[in-house]
């Protein structure tokens, strides 16, 4: 099995306002995953376990839409986290992840997480801020993009 290093990561917001001796520390709690183009990560609805933080390639994040289609929400890349709540409250993923360019991934699984707040609560403090603001941040874009969508569709309409 490969070792994780998040070198050259360092600027994840997942890391955000910590040192690199904690970072270092993280490095043991996570596990890396070499996934190829086109694989499935997980599907929207099922069980989430792991938040992952990509290394190299690209992710596509999609959800199903009422028609049956499916539409893709972004395209992350190196540095990018995803399914970043499922460390917390391990509830149903809210969109499906898919590899858009092979990849390779450090995951966490809740598990971990919690193994990792319990041996050091101040970096598992840290870590755990870092993902409410990570998440928070997409709530806060969502939110726009939604009001944007809103505004277009009404001018459409006159």
């Amino acid at each position: 099995m490969s070792q994780v290093s998040f070198d050259g990561l360092q600027d994840s917001p997942l890391f955000d306002q910590m040192s690199p001796s904690e970072i270092k520390s993280l490095e043991q709690f996570f596990t890396v995953k070499r996934i190829a183009e086109g694989k499935t990560i997980f599907i929207e609805n099922m069980p989430g376990e792991s938040l992952f933080l990509i290394k190299e390639g690209t992710v596509r994040i999609s959800r199903m839409m009422a028609e049956g289609d499916e539409q893709v929400l972004i395209v992350l890349g190196q540095d990018d986290v995803f399914g970043e709540i499922a460390v917390i409250d391990g509830g149903a993923r809210s969109a499906t992840a898919r590899i858009a360019e092979d990849a390779t991934l450090y995951g966490l699984t809740r598990k971990n997480f919690d193994a990792m707040s319990e041996e050091d609560p101040r970096l598992g403090l840290k870590f755990t801020l870092n993902i409410v603001r990570i998440f928070s941040g997409r709530v806060r874009n969502s939110q726009k993009d939604y009001r944007a969508m809103l505004l277009a569709s009404l001018k459409r309409k006159k």
